[in-house]
């Protein structure tokens, strides 16, 4: 379920899309517990074989503890984006508990958006290559018409280079100040308008080899493209909404003057285990475009 936090300040809303896991937050390692660390009973979840124990508390429910089980093996690449996990059956058979426990874990992490369920053919890891999966991170619409009439952005990279974290980009990411970051500037535009205007950081470590031809050129989303070519899946994101003028620089790869009102997102995004992989601060057009939410 997708959520809104209001901050104090009347002038920012702060949105946060898709629902935070059961591991730890905050921390690029996994906790792992041994089987002797999780309570005796006879549906006690064994660890797989070759992997870590589970990142939940030993205290917290069994299926709890299987959902821990199958996120880590879904953050070590065990199942990639859009393949088949196994079934309830092999689950519980892996794990040694009930498949009713195994079916509520995976309930909970199909309402994560995590996995999908397919009718008649099984569970799959979810992944943003496929439209009716993708994340509902912020959406702009054209006042009229639909989104599929205007067709999809045309991306236009102005930059793309390695560059060492400032501040507050370390600390958004959770990386040390000075560590190297890839940031990349582009402009999105729509029936030939420049409509979002977006800066974009994300680790250097896990994102080597990303070039501003690979960005203009991939056909897809952006974040289907991260996982392919580099594994890395987002699972949620943050977002602060803000109305700000831009600055010279800004207005002019907008096309618009430096009184124009835009509305500025700043977004962090997240793979498992709640570990930053993307900021991304947009500056959008709202003449002919209007941001689009739908809260279940």
């Amino acid at each position: 379920m997708s959520y809104i936090r209001y901050d104090c300040n009347p002038f920012v809303v702060r949105l946060s899309w898709g629902n935070r896991t059961a591991a730890p937050q905050h921390t690029h390692n996994l906790h792992t517990h041994t089987m002797s660390s999780l309570p005796f009973a006879a549906d006690n979840p064994a660890a797989p074989q070759g992997a870590a124990g589970v990142a939940t508390p030993a205290f917290s429910p069994l299926y709890q503890q299987i959902k821990g089980l199958i996120l880590q093996s879904l953050q070590q690449g065990e199942w990639k984006p859009g393949e088949a996990i196994p079934s309830e059956m092999e689950l519980a058979a892996r794990f040694r508990v009930s498949q009713g426990t195994v079916r509520k874990a995976i309930d909970e992490l199909a309402a994560d958006n995590l996995v999908v369920r397919r009718q008649g053919k099984g569970t799959f890891v979810a992944t943003h290559a496929e439209q009716h999966v993708q994340y509902r991170f912020l959406r702009l619409l054209p006042d009229t018409g639909d989104a599929s009439e205007e067709g999809p952005a045309q991306r236009s990279i102005i930059d793309c280079k390695r560059v060492r974290a400032s501040a507050d980009v370390a600390r958004a990411l959770q990386l040390r100040t000075g560590d190297a970051v890839l940031q990349a500037r582009r402009v999105l535009s729509f029936a030939g308008t420049p409509t979002i205007l977006e800066d974009i950081w994300l680790p250097g470590q896990a994102f080597k080899g990303l070039t501003a031809q690979q960005m203009a050129s991939y056909p897809g989303p952006t974040y289907a493209m991260f996982e392919i070519d580099f594994g890395v899946r987002m699972v949620r994101a943050e977002e602060k909404l803000r109305a700000v003028l831009p600055d010279a620089a800004q207005a002019r790869l907008l096309g618009v003057d430096c009184a124009t009102p835009l509305l500025s997102v700043e977004r962090i995004a997240y793979t498992y285990n709640d570990v930053p992989m993307e900021l991304r601060r947009g500056l959008y057009r709202t003449d002919t475009h209007h941001y689009h939410n739908t809260l279940n």
